[in-house]
């Protein structure tokens, strides 16, 4: 029996890697990809395999000329049909000012952000439409909503995502492929964002003074039932847009 697939654009061991063991633990073939780490990507894949899962794991290049297109129609072709796709690239290149910003730091924020999830809709959307139904769930980030100093290239690509979510749920919402756009609007305790942004000793340092027992750090695990249940809503009561924080964190509305 072919099993349906989720596949998980982005697969770190953060919120991707969760959502990917989550969705397997339901019965998804999940597939990974990731742009580096390939021993970090074949130990996500054991782990669902050792806990009776079924998965598989691939590098990919998401911003290389039809990496995305050819990975999409051979996950169609040689695995299974694609039923659920989690879009979780970030595109954050740190804080600059915009005197600090290059023309092609501004690019890659976009063609990572933008124009990827662009790319993957074009391609995984016609699929999905003809079987009548499919998820693309796609993870954000405050500055989808409210952009800051030292942001520039992060804001100007998260806002279009944001946009772009709206407009592929316009178009296919009625077609029966659900579209929701998430965002993270505070810090994932995970070790490939927040670990490799703050490095290993102060990470370690702030989940100790404010995550693990005390949840003032988002959980990954967690975020990865919120994902699954949204791909699992009826369709009479669709999310489209969601933000998710610890409950400690003031949200973006209100700073």
């Amino acid at each position: 029996m072919i099993k349906p697939v989720c596949l998980v654009i982005g697969a770190g061991a953060g919120i991707g890697g969760n959502v990917a063991k989550r969705f397997a633990q339901e019965g998804y073939h999940t597939v990974l990809c990731r742009r580096s780490d390939e021993g970090g990507l074949k130990k996500m894949v054991a782990e669902i395999e050792a806990g009776g899962g079924s998965a598989s794991g691939y590098l990919l290049n998401a911003v290389e000329p039809d990496a995305l297109e050819e990975r999409i129609a051979d996950v169609e072709a040689n695995i299974g049909p694609i039923d659920a796709v989690v879009f979780n690239l970030g595109a954050q290149i740190g804080d600059r000012s915009l005197a600090n910003t290059s023309y092609k730091a501004f690019e890659i924020g976009w063609r990572m952000a933008t124009f990827a999830l662009f790319r993957m809709a074009s391609v995984v959307t016609p699929f999905m439409q003809e079987r009548g139904r499919g998820t693309i769930l796609v993870t954000s980030a405050t500055s989808a909503v409210r952009g800051n100093a030292g942001q520039h290239s992060h804001a100007a690509a998260m806002g279009g995502r944001r946009m772009l979510c709206q407009s592929l749920n316009a178009e296919f919402a009625p077609k029966g492929i659900h579209v929701a756009h998430i965002v993270i609007d505070g810090a994932v305790d995970a070790p490939d964002t927040l670990g490799k942004m703050l490095g290993e000793e102060k990470f370690q340092a702030l989940r100790e003074a404010k995550g693990m027992e005390h949840d003032g750090l988002m959980l990954p695990e967690r975020i990865a039932d919120t994902y699954y249940h949204i791909h699992q809503q009826h369709r009479s009561v669709w999310t489209h847009e969601m933000d998710l924080r610890s409950f400690s964190d003031r949200a973006w509305w209100n700073h």
